[in-house]
């Protein structure tokens, strides 16, 4: 049994033109960050202290603090100590198999919007297969996103002019039949920038 979790804290440290104090603010507030002062270094500059999960800044913090700034914002931390937190895991669902490489530790709020857009991104780096591929995020047994990648759908009546609507009918069964058969047996291949844009938490 897990009694608590705990994860790193980080103080940052962010020099920036007043003009864009407030995108950083969000953005700050967006990672779970909490102010500790604010101190205006001269008539232009600003210095923003900020403690905030390291978790939330690996991934994306810097690129999108670079973008709401243009470029003008500098950034700095250190790791101060460790806090309890309400962590859960989220398993990410390819076909009903749980892939482990994607599976990862997250805070409980942002559960619901990290699936979604892990099973987004996933949806839009994996190929079409010959049979539906579903994806799934999930806290333990609950499935709390889902996107489906459809079928290629090959015409198998392309070749039928006219004649006999029971021939076309019988094809296409006998298609379906197949793709029953290809979603049991088939394997689903991830390419490698699936795994990284995973990671990636914008939009």
């Amino acid at each position: 049994m897990i009694s608590s979790t705990e994860e790193p804290y980080i103080k940052a440290e962010i020099i920036c033109p007043q003009e864009y104090i407030g995108p950083i603010i969000n953005l700050c507030l967006d990672k779970r960050g909490v102010q500790t002062s604010m101190n205006y270094l001269d008539e232009k500059r600003v210095e923003l202290i900020y403690e905030m999960p390291l978790a939330d800044v690996l991934f994306d913090f810097y690129d999108r603090l670079k973008s709401v700034s243009r470029g003008y914002a500098s950034f700095d931390y250190n790791l101060i100590d460790y806090r309890a937190t309400d962590l859960v895991k989220l398993d990410i669902l390819i076909n009903g198999d749980k892939v482990d490489a994607l599976s990862q530790l997250v805070f409980r709020d942002s559960a619901t919007a990290r699936a979604r857009n892990a099973c987004k991104k996933l949806k839009d780096e994996i190929p079409r297969h010959q049979f539906k591929i579903a994806l799934q995020g999930a806290i333990g047994s609950q499935v709390i996103s889902r996107e489906t990648i459809s079928a290629l759908r090959k015409d198998v009546t392309a070749k039928c002019y006219g004649g006999d609507i029971s021939r076309k009918r019988k094809l296409l069964e006998k298609q379906k039949e197949g793709k029953k058969r290809m979603k049991m047996v088939g394997n689903v291949e991830l390419p490698q920038k699936a795994f990284l844009s995973v990671l990636r938490t914008e939009d």
